[in-house]
């Protein structure tokens, strides 16, 4: 089988949708169709700076996505491009689907003069983590979320 990577077309929505939500339920998110909707408008219409990745097979079946974003980065005065999701349908792990859309994300970094490619993972997903190990540095960095709307203590 040979993969074949390319940003989504609208034609892809039927089995993206399918794969963004397989991606949503494997990271133990609700089920969400009105997330899952506003996303898939967001990568068709590149909104956000977002770009949709699909990795396909010789029959143009969806195997994998990865939705990419661009961001600044103030403390070296580049820009590098964010790794939101990436997921692999489950028949087509281990066949080199997420190594592929990695390349193409770093493809797209080097072609656009970013500085980095970056993402995250839970630090229990350890067949991920294997193919990030081959492509990737992990980082010492510590992730923390706030609330919007918090009030400092006086």
């Amino acid at each position: 089988m040979t993969i074949r990577v390319r940003t989504v077309v609208p034609q892809d929505e039927p089995q993206w949708t399918a794969l963004f939500a397989g991606y949503r339920s494997f990271y133990d998110l609700p089920e969400d169709r009105r997330a899952v909707a506003a996303t898939w408008e967001w990568i068709v219409r590149a909104a956000h700076g977002l770009t949709g990745l699909v990795a396909t097979d010789d029959d143009g079946n969806l195997l994998g996505i990865a939705n990419l974003r661009r961001f600044a980065r103030p403390s070296t005065a580049t820009l590098g491009l964010y790794l939101d999701d990436l997921f692999t349908a489950p028949a087509a792990r281990g066949s080199g689907v997420a190594t592929a859309l990695l390349r193409e994300a770093s493809s797209i970094a080097a072609n656009e003069g970013a500085s980095v490619v970056r993402w995250i993972t839970a630090p229990d997903n350890e067949a991920a983590r294997h193919v990030y190990d081959d492509v990737a540095t992990a980082t010492p960095w510590v992730t923390y979320d706030m609330k919007p709307g918090l009030r400092p203590e006086v």
